[in-house]
């Protein structure tokens, strides 16, 4: 089908002003479809005129435009047209619509723990059409009436307060005016904790099943909650605007949570069902903050085309960091930002569909969704903290709150944001909204030892003039010996401060960016790197720390630092680290990239080792049952080829302190033996049986798709990318193992296959899981020649949609670095 064009959307929005919409929808009619009744009402700017109607169900029963009827059979590609339009007009439209398998419109999911089903909407970014007819754009907001019919026992919540009028029976209370990819509906027998802050009604929500760790939970997320609502109201000055205030946990979910007003969706493995480490409690208190802010950003205010979506997101990135350090426990979020954010920023940055912060084309729909990455995200919110440097806080805040004030419950544009700031500010901001916003690129930045000149070197493909406000810090004998803040304007910079610090000569390491303000490649010295190994550990500030991580995966990833180096820094420093955050990343890029990939195969055994080595030593030195416990005994669990140790733990004995009866641990050791060919199908259905849960369904998938026999292979590569009734989330387990094979023997027939099968698959899966499936699907780790040359023909056809290219150009990119350090360093 057609994705929605931005000429097509302002010709639409030029001619209509929607006025208000009712939703009914009949949810009791079975586990494959609902019925779906709508009234628009709108008028239209120039009368007699013609528009379209988005719609897209299994049946489309009728069409009424002012009480005349439209055939039905001109429904096209999802499009239905709507002649001859008065100046007020009223568009009744009624269908037959099909739940979904892949978390786009209204998904459906049974939760095996119990047989109950669950339904949830997920709008974004155009699926509303397959939910309710309407004009599917984000300049078209308006309020929204929806009721529901549903099974009896179930439970119904909306962006509306929702009561039950009979047996079965909901209305929830009219909002105010919303972009159809905000509108939801949550429905099933959900449990809930509830609670009220400040005249707001709070709700908590999850699957019956997972009602004993919502209760332990609870308490948490609401602290996080009810802090958040307090400091952005002091901070903007404009009260929360849609009522009650719902957080759902839903299965299958794509992303990590949605903004819908008033009922916040979140993937429901964040209400965690066993031991989970801080910098995870952390991650979910950010994901929390993150959506509570885009009920300004966002929400009050929406972006008027999608080439602005960096408003919503790099504000609720950088207002959910923020909000952790200044009102929770978590005052170390900026260093998760670091590993866990930016890391994913700078990747994109490498990759050929790197793109600006705003002002992308974002031609049509499907386009923008591509833009959804780290970049909008990590070096949008960098850039803001650029902005503030620029201009100060206060400045910042007012220009934030005026901008809101003035387009609330409308939508905004770059030029109005900048507007507001720069007269909040009464600074010009047209040079650094071209450096930092409107050209893409990241610069990199380093210190000559000798000479204390900072350098600043600005990618050629990208040529911009972006000032830069860091510090630069040494660190020596377990100290820190100087730091000194640095403003760089120019592509070479002497420090004054800086040469004399440097003189002294005590610093073993030299960090550019130690405090990491701003977004740019840190290029280590030869002699800093070839010093971490041994002094990293004794680095005093865990920032400093996260960013020497961050330039070591990118310098790996660049070239210029050997993988081995990284592997012997791992085995030196990573048990003596005292951050969560930083152990968590740091060890997942480890094992998730620089060895499989970086490492040729005959070194990759011996690297393994050195990681279980430095597990097994941190979770002997570490409190039992603590967070950095956790870490090390999962590191361990994914490292190790002790086959004695790993039996025992998936036998539940000798279990580290807190694991005792952890399910998802267990996975992890299954997962582990079952890439080593130590366990066969029969004992991973085994301990299936024993955790017949979602999540247990999904632990099997991915262990079953890791057994490294031709036929578990067959098997696996059928289930993935031939059986259109398997969810996103059954897709994504089975991509996730499917690649581990010691011998490569038994995966390259797929290659190939996967360049023509996984395309296909578009058919039957939408673009917002597909780009995930697609992703974990990319046979990144057969680092050869072939690989490549398979990747760059796939890249020539003329049918990949958009989801599907993105995802073969960011995972080619990965292999030729992979392959580039090879060659480097073999």
């Amino acid at each position: 089908m057609p994705s929605l064009t931005r000429a097509e959307a302002q010709l639409r929005s030029d001619l209509l002003a929607v006025t208000g919409m009712e939703v009914d929808l009949d949810l009791d009619h079975g586990p494959e479809y609902f019925r779906s009744r709508t009234t628009i009402r709108f008028s239209c700017a120039e009368p007699g005129a013609s528009t379209f109607l988005d719609v897209k169900p299994a049946e489309l029963r009728s069409v009424l435009l002012n009480g005349a009827a439209v055939p039905a059979d001109g429904l096209v590609d999802g499009r239905i047209a709507l002649d001859g339009l008065a100046p007020q007009n009223v568009l009744e439209v009624e269908a037959l619509m099909a739940y979904s398998r892949d978390g786009q419109g209204l998904h459906r999911a049974v939760d095996p723990a119990d047989g109950e089903h669950y339904v949830y909407g997920h709008l974004f970014l155009d699926a509303a059409p397959r939910v309710f007819a309407c004009f599917d754009q984000p300049d078209l907001k308006a309020p929204y009436a929806v009721s529901v019919t549903a099974p009896s026992e179930w439970v119904v919540l909306g962006n509306g307060a929702a009561r039950q009028v009979a047996p079965g029976r909901w209305e929830l209370a009219q909002t105010q005016p919303l972009a159809t990819y905000f509108v939801t509906i949550c429905a099933g027998p959900y449990v809930s904790v509830r609670d009220e802050h400040d005249g707001i009604p709070l709700g908590l929500h999850a699957r019956a099943s997972l009602g004993e760790a919502l209760e332990r939970e609870a308490p948490q997320m609401l602290e996080v909650t009810k802090a958040s609502f307090d400091y952005y109201h002091q901070l903007f000055g404009i009260r929360y605007p849609f009522g009650e205030y719902h957080q759902v946990f839903v299965p299958e979910f794509n992303a990590g949570a949605m903004e819908n007003p008033g009922c916040v969706t979140f993937r429901d493995t964040y209400v965690f069902r066993g031991a989970a480490a801080r910098d995870e409690v952390l991650a979910r208190s950010n994901t929390i903050t993150h959506e509570m802010a885009h009920m300004w950003f966002g929400d009050l205010v929406t972006m008027r085309w999608w080439d602005d979506l960096w408003l919503n997101e790099s504000f609720a990135e950088y207002m959910a960091h923020r909000t952790c350090v200044e009102v929770t426990e978590f005052t170390d979020a900026w260093v998760d930002s670091t590993v866990a954010r930016k890391a994913w920023g700078y990747a994109a940055e490498r990759t050929p569909s790197t793109h600006p912060v705003a002002g992308s084309a974002a031609l049509d729909a499907q386009s923008a969704l591509q833009d959804f990455d780290g970049i909008s995200y990590a070096k949008g919110a960098a850039t803001l903290r650029q902005l503030i440097a620029h201009i100060g806080d206060e400045a910042f805040i007012s220009g934030v709150a005026a901008y809101l004030r003035e387009h609330a419950f409308g939508n905004g544009t770059l030029a109005d944001f900048l507007g507001a700031i720069e007269r909040a500010s009464g600074r010009d901001l047209t040079a650094w909204s071209r450096a930092w916003l409107l050209t893409a690129g990241v610069d990199v930045i380093s210190v000559d030892r000798e000479t204390g000149v900072v350098s600043r070197a600005v990618p050629q493909a990208f040529p911009a003039d972006r000032p830069h406000t860091f510090d630069v810090a040494g660190y020596g004998g377990g100290a820190e010996v100087f730091r000194v803040p640095v403003t760089v304007t120019a592509d070479r910079t002497a420090v004054g401060a800086l040469q004399e610090a440097l003189r002294h000569g005590a610093a073993e390491l030299v960090v550019p960016n130690a405090s990491d303000l701003t977004w740019a490649t840190v290029l280590l010295d030869p002699r800093t790197v070839t010093a971490l190994p041994g002094s990293l550990a004794a680095v005093p500030d865990a920032q400093a720390r996260a960013v020497v991580w961050v330039a070591l995966i990118d310098g790996v990833c660049l070239g210029s630092i050997d993988p081995r180096v990284v592997v012997e820094t791992f085995g030196r420093a990573w048990p003596h680290e005292d951050s969560d955050s930083v152990l968590n990343r740091s060890a997942a890029s480890v094992l998730g990239r620089v060895i499989p990939t970086f490492l040729p195969r005959v070194q990759q055994d011996g690297a393994l080792q050195v990681v279980a080595e430095a597990a097994a030593e941190l979770l002997s030195s570490s409190v039992p049952a603590s967070s950095p416990a956790l870490v090390a005994a999962r590191t361990l669990a994914r490292s190790s080829a002790d086959e004695a140790l790993l039996r025992a733990w998936v036998d539940g004995k000798e279990l580290p302190a807190g694991l005792e009866g952890d399910s998802d641990f267990r996975w992890i050791v299954v997962h582990t033996l079952a890439a080593h060919g130590l366990v066969e199908r029969r004992d991973i259905e085994a301990v299936q049986a024993q955790d017949d849960t979602l999540q247990g369904r999904l632990g099997a998938l991915t262990a079953l798709a890791a057994l490294p026999s031709a036929e578990a292979k067959a098997w696996a590569w059928r289930e993935l990318t031939a059986r259109p009734d398997r969810s996103n989330y059954e897709l994504n387990a089975l991509a996730r193992g499917f690649w581990f094979a010691r011998d490569l023997d038994v995966v390259r027939p797929y290659v190939s296959r996967y360049f023509e099968e996984v395309p296909a698959m578009t058919g039957w899966v939408g673009e917002d899981a597909i780009a995930r499936v697609a992703m974990l699907a990319y046979p990144g780790r057969v680092v050869e020649a072939p690989t490549l040359a398979a990747s760059e023909a796939a890249l020539t056809r003329g049918d990949l949609t958009p989801a599907v290219r993105r995802a073969i150009v960011d995972g080619e990119s990965e292999l030729r670095e992979a392959l580039g350090s090879r060659r480097l360093y073999g």
